[in-house]
């Protein structure tokens, strides 16, 4: 029986195990009113040479964000509050973490209602004292990144005067917003044009502004690429996942593994079956990301051993994890049904082999052999009317346990 391994902490970052339903969708960049509803891979008011070009350019390849009827981006137009919303609605999808609220300058007929609403909820954004929301106002920078760091849990791992020290002008982040811009810097989320030293926070963001910031969050939840850009604030700042965590895995499509006992090393790719997240929600390896590494058989059992972790948004990262090993057997008799056998299976070269001489069935190419097994392996355990096979269910049997600290940037 294979022993379930449970997530260890100490004095580094705790890693809970759990899922979660951020996802990317469109967001607009203007009222309904105005902006047009086809989304845009081009525009001629913003150059391919314009500083903010890789973040716009990137939402709008994808569908995220769109122009206005006339074609053009308009990326030094201020962006209300209402706006803002609007665009949270459409690029993320949040779990609620609150009631709505009545908003006293939010009428039941005004057009983003219920974006404001939806926004409140997920927690991205609040009112001002006395029940207002200001939906007209234009939001400054620094509201735009506590917005986007307290929507998606962000918290600051290092001291908050030491990061915000890189900005020459951080005594004037107002006192509200220095904790949640501290984490959105060391998340890489904050863009600024033209001078990288200075945040000015006070003032108003552009459109061009959000579409950089909101493209940077997006990365930061392995959602998108990373793109390269000399106004992105701070070098990578790692997250440090603790030797002991366990990390599920799973190999869609397919209920279970028969390999022989002494095969070769079998090359794999497993999916990561959970979000792994911080005890505050952040994600740091998404769901879908690959496992690169290779399945390792011998007398004693089954192991499956990782060697890279490739993120969806094509980062990459060594990792040193394994499962347990697995020892569970089936023996396979003269005169079973192969098709019985390997229905929903995939099979080792030499189990193939093993089963073809046990059963008389010499149709190997037949059947679901593991991609990258070694046609010709050996056996052991070979008898003329039976032979002994490790059975895994690759969706249970080989979650990963971190041998060495992992960190991801």
């Amino acid at each position: 029986m294979v022993k379930s391994s449970t997530l260890k902490s100490g004095t580094a970052l705790l890693v809970a195990l759990t899922l979660t339903t951020g996802t990317v969708a469109p967001f607009v960049m203007a009222a309904p009113t105005s902006a047009q509803t086809a989304a845009q891979t081009a525009f001629p008011d913003v150059s391919r040479d314009y500083w903010a070009a890789p973040f716009i350019y990137g939402l709008a390849a994808r569908g995220i964000i769109v122009g206005f009827p006339d074609g053009t981006f308009r990326p030094e137009q201020p962006v209300t509050r209402a706006e803002f919303a609007a665009m949270i609605n459409r690029a993320f999808n949040m779990p609620k973490i609150r009631e709505p609220i009545e908003f006293r300058d939010v009428p039941p007929n005004f057009w983003n209602r219920g974006g404001i609403e939806r926004a409140y909820t997920m927690g991205f954004m609040s009112g001002y004292p006395g029940g207002n929301f200001r939906p007209e106002e234009n939001i400054p920078r620094a509201q735009v990144l506590v917005s986007l760091a307290s929507g998606l849990r962000y918290l600051p791992t290092a001291p908050i005067d030491t990061t915000l020290s890189i900005f020459a002008d951080a005594s004037t982040i107002p006192p509200y917003a220095r904790t949640a811009i501290a984490a959105a810097t060391e998340r890489r989320m904050v863009v600024n044009y033209p001078d990288i030293r200075y945040l000015n926070p006070n003032q108003t963001a552009s459109r061009a502004d959000v579409a950089a910031f909101v493209y940077q969050a997006l990365v930061s939840t392995g959602q998108l690429p990373p793109v390269r850009s000399p106004y992105i604030v701070g070098g990578l700042v790692g997250i440090r996942i603790p030797a002991g965590t366990v990390i599920p895995i799973r190999y869609p499509g397919v209920d279970r593994l028969l390999l022989a006992k002494n095969e070769p090393p079998i090359p794999l790719t497993m999916k990561v079956a959970q979000n792994v997240v911080t005890s505050q929600g952040q994600v740091l390896i998404p769901a879908g990301s690959d496992v690169v590494g290779q399945l390792r058989t011998t007398p004693q059992g089954v192991q499956f051993v990782a060697g890279e972790l490739v993120l969806p948004n094509g980062r990459r990262y060594p990792i040193d994890a394994a499962s347990n090993l697995i020892t569970t057997t089936e023996q396979i008799r003269k005169g079973v049904s192969t098709g019985k056998i390997v229905a929903g299976t995939l099979v080792g070269a030499g189990a193939a082999l093993g089963i073809a001489a046990v059963t008389g069935d010499r149709k190997i190419e037949g059947w679901e052999v593991i991609p990258g097994a070694v046609v010709g392996a050996g056996l052991s355990l070979l008898f003329a009317d039976r032979i002994d096979l490790f059975t895994v269910n690759p969706n249970t049997d080989l979650n990963l346990t971190l041998n060495s600290d992992l960190v991801i940037q």
